[in-house]
């Protein structure tokens, strides 16, 4: 489905721009006018740790479950994890962050690359290591993928990467095309519009 039909969050809704329309996410860096949507910034992903920051819409996370979607391997050992009753707890860090349910939801559904399983990136990592091999030009994201919420985060800045680590999986709505999710994205902004906010921090 086209990226403008998907309901957007009010937050996500104030966020820059790029040339096509697609709302630009907190962590992503820029190169001039243009976006650089394969790379994460390394001072906005540390203020998204350190402040408790959703790293599609950067505003704060109420305190409790935060979100993010995964690719194909971590879907698959949550999957197995879960259905063998096992608690799954993934000790390889990542680079990317936390975020709200409803802007994990929506970042599914409109971006290219984690929307559907035959998409490939289009850029690759500026310079590739253990954590960024993966991010390379046509890389597939794979058969399925998920929007997994987890009890909280834990996160290390050091010079040069951001790392985080998701603790105690609370849901796992996985997803052949994230389209799937259209009628809990739309449910969850209509109980966001109805409850009072909850205490950040």
């Amino acid at each position: 489905m086209r990226f403008d039909a998907v309901p957007m969050p009010p937050t996500v809704e104030v966020r820059p721009r790029d040339t096509r329309g697609y709302p630009v996410p907190a962590i992503t860096p820029w190169e001039g006018d243009q976006p650089q949507f394969a790379l994460t910034d390394y001072g906005r992903s540390a203020d998204c740790a350190r402040m408790r920051l959703c790293s599609v819409c950067n505003t704060v996370m109420p305190r409790g479950s935060v979100w993010r979607v995964v690719g194909a391997a971590e879907t698959a050992a949550i999957g197995e994890a879960l259905a063998a009753g096992r608690p799954y707890r993934n000790l390889a860090p990542t680079l990317e962050g936390p975020g709200h349910r409803a802007c994990m939801l929506y970042a599914s559904m409109v971006c290219p690359y984690l929307a559907r399983p035959n998409a490939r990136r289009g850029l690759s990592a500026d310079q590739p290591d253990d954590m960024t091999a993966h991010v390379v030009r046509g890389a597939v994201r794979g058969v399925m993928g998920a929007v997994v919420g987890f009890g909280d985060y834990e996160y290390a800045v050091t010079e040069t990467q951001v790392l985080f680590r998701f603790l105690d999986v609370v849901e796992f709505l996985p997803h052949d095309t994230a389209d799937a999710h259209l009628e809990e994205l739309r449910a969850e902004l209509a109980r966001l519009d109805r409850e009072p906010p909850r205490p950040t921090g």
